[in-house]
């Protein structure tokens, strides 16, 4: 499906309810797999938690995760440790070329059964799972931090607890700590001391109902739809200040574009109340990777020049994002430099009219450009993806006054 975006609205005024939370969903349906106890409330409904789910309901033989590359490092660790289980664990093509070598180092030297079907550090993964007696392991730590999550996750099932030892600098702490607090909300003992990580042992935990809060990466895309708009006051249900999300840095970030962030009990409404307050951004990203694409298109729509470092993740996501943006955002007449770890905007005062966004298989690529149709009118190739993360996206931009044709 692609779709040709339009809309003449400036003065955006909507009340949203975003689905969960993908990495927090995630995260719980691991422990809800591994203590049964566990009840999650507003679990996301994106393709990569379905995917989870069905992964971990199937058990064993042929588990096809397609484009999820959370699933792919959480079940890899799951399978690892579910004693008696036989998988091949595979996925889409891209997926194929995304490493999970050091996730899967750590394991074998724990003691797991797996080994790779086809390219040595690659999936497909044939995993026998077996119990794990290990109590120490090292990780490079500034690769991923999914890979820490999930040995995190497992680090209760094994008789003495897990220590896990970060090696070097740190990426995507907010994560790590996420994913730590999820833990302990389910009833299991762990911390996180200057360069290790200790998860108790727990063979079994009391009955709780965990809350997942509404995802602030897709929030991002009304954080920029507002930030390009006249005048907007957009409410978004299901948020709150304290969030152990990352990607909640949105709301300081976003002054920079005039938008405010009014917190109640249960929700956040954006409202703009200025303009740009200088013709250039510096933001370091290295804890919130997943909003640059966001932040780069309010940049390009907003005539603001940005330095956006700490990227350096973003290359093994579902497409080598940075590539990607630079690809798309150049076809709007707009400069764009790219290191291994950083993107440089130089603005343009003319955005180009009717481009084709190419979206790489990438539900972000979709979604970043989609607010520039306050700007210029543009066609989205491949829209569907979005459904990866957040299906209702469509739907939630025709309440904001958007118009499609296919």
């Amino acid at each position: 499906m692609n779709l040709s975006l339009h809309t003449e609205e400036k003065n955006l005024k909507a009340a949203l309810q975003i689905t969960g939370s993908k990495s927090e969903s995630n995260r719980l349906l691991i422990l809800q797999a591994l203590y049964p106890e566990i009840s999650i409330d507003n679990l996301s409904n994106s393709d990569d938690s379905k995917v989870l789910k069905k992964a971990l309901e199937k058990g064993n033989g042929i588990i096809d995760i397609h484009h999820a590359g959370t699933a792919m490092r959480f079940l890899t660790a799951y399978f690892a440790v579910k004693e008696g289980c036989e998988v091949e664990l595979t996925g889409s093509k891209r997926m194929k070329e995304r490493p999970v070598r050091l996730l899967v180092d750590a394991l074998q030297r724990m003691g797991a059964d797996i080994t790779y079907k086809n390219e040595t550090g690659y999936p497909p993964l044939l995993i026998k799972g077996k119990k794990l007696y290990a109590s120490s392991v090292k990780l490079e730590a500034n690769v991923s931090s999914q890979y820490i999550s999930a040995l995190m996750l497992i680090g209760a099932t094994l008789p003495k607890g897990l220590e896990i030892i970060l090696e070097g600098p740190v990426t995507s702490t907010p994560y790590i700590l996420m994913t730590l607090e999820i833990i302990k909300q389910a009833g299991i003992h762990g911390k996180f001391v200057k360069d290790r990580i200790f998860i108790e042992p727990q063979e079994s935990v009391k009955p709780v109902s965990i809350p997942v809060e509404s995802d602030w990466s897709s929030a991002s895309y009304f954080y920029s739809l507002a930030a390009i708009s006249e005048t907007a006051e957009i409410k978004l249900n299901n948020y709150r200040k304290e969030s152990r999300q990352g990607d909640s840095s949105l709301a300081e970030i976003y002054k920079h574009f005039g938008v405010e962030t009014i917190y109640s009990e249960n929700s956040i409404t954006l409202k703009k109340i200025g303009k740009t307050r200088a013709r250039s951004l510096r933001e370091d990203l290295r804890n919130s990777p997943d909003i640059a694409q966001t932040i780069a298109i309010t940049c390009l729509a907003t005539k603001t020049e940005c330095m956006l470092t700490g990227l350096h993740t973003l290359k093994i996501k579902e497409t080598d994002r940075l590539q990607a943006l630079k690809n798309e955002i150049e076809k709007f007449g707009t400069e764009v430099r790219i290191t291994g770890d950083s993107l440089q905007l130089i603005p343009n005062p003319d955005l180009r009219q009717g481009v084709e966004i190419e979206t790489y298989n990438d539900h972000r690529m979709a979604m970043a450009f989609a607010p520039l149709a306050l700007k210029t009118d543009l066609r989205i190739l491949d829209a569907e993806v979005v459904s990866k993360s957040y299906p209702d996206f469509w739907e939630d931009l025709k309440e904001l006054g958007y118009t499609y044709r296919e």
